[in-house]
């Protein structure tokens, strides 16, 4: 292999993936070279990342290719910081995150509802708080098109419980994603916060008689698995909606949805953040 031509190098590694490379470039000074020409990583750039760059909110400066890959696997800002784009250091495999700006928020222009706010603690540029609501309704919409081909794919809502939260973990919110006019939704149901004994027992101390009421609800929608808020490397929450998959050169839309309807329960005090769409392990 070392007596092979720096570019037959090249061009075995433009076959294998952006980790593989990096670990090759341990083994040799050809490997090193050959691993960090643009030829090799214009292989593992997305095949619309002219695009990307074109959109970005910040102007973005790299002098290789290999550079351009580690600003993207960074995450940046696009559409005027409606949405974020990112790629898997380690695969190259597309994420997205659709701020909130880019979701269909019911009653997001009302100020008695919802509230808008710069946080220095988001990647999004805009986020949006909860003040109070009986129907709670969150949606976000995707193309399949624009992400990873033959990839299952998770989403996410990103958010945060405030400390005057109220009404979230008294009935479940009903959870959904579905990809393509006909495709079969991934329904199911999920608490806005992580309930502890506590809430338990002050729930059944003022609210005991709707206890059965409240388990039918969670067995009506999917299987009832018991979902709640995990934390995240990024000191935010988030929730899966649902998965679903691409397939090779398919342009479906996918359409992720949140709603609490049916409890007439108000309820207030989560900052959404946005809906990530990113590839499962």
């Amino acid at each position: 292999m070392m007596m092979l031509p720096e570019a037959c190098v090249a061009k075995i590694l433009s076959l294998t993936s952006p980790a593989d490379t990096v670990s090759a470039a341990a083994v040799s000074s050809v490997f090193r070279c050959a691993g960090d020409s643009d030829f090799v990583w214009d292989h593992f750039l997305p095949l619309d990342y002219i695009g990307v760059i074109s959109q970005s909110v910040d102007h973005l400066s790299f002098s290789s290719k290999k550079e351009l890959y580690r600003r993207l696997s960074e995450s940046v800002l696009i559409e005027n910081g409606r949405k974020m784009f990112k790629i898997d250091k380690f695969s190259g495999k597309i994420s997205y995150v659709l701020s909130p700006r880019d979701l269909s928020i019911a009653w997001s222009d009302q100020p008695m509802t919802w509230s808008w706010s710069h946080r220095q603690d988001s990647r999004v540029e805009e986020t949006i708080e909860l003040i109070t609501t009986e129907r709670l309704e969150i949606h976000g919409k995707i193309r399949t098109g624009i992400l990873s081909q033959n990839t299952r794919y998770g989403a996410y809502l990103i958010m945060k419980v405030t400390a005057r939260a109220f009404g979230l973990d008294l009935v479940p919110a009903e959870i959904s994603v579905r990809s393509g006019n006909d495709g079969k939704a991934d329904k199911n149901s999920t608490y806005l916060c992580c309930l502890d004994d506590k809430k338990q027992q002050m729930k059944r101390l003022f609210f005991g008689n709707r206890e059965e009421r409240m388990a039918n609800m969670v067995a009506a929608v999917g299987e009832g698995k018991r979902r709640e808020p995990k934390e995240r490397s990024d000191g935010w929450m988030e929730n899966e909606l649902g998965e679903f998959e691409t397939g090779k050169g398919d342009d479906e839309e996918v359409v992720m949805s949140l709603m609490e309807v049916k409890g007439f329960q108000l309820k207030g005090g989560i900052v959404v953040g946005g809906i990530e769409v990113r590839p499962k392990p």
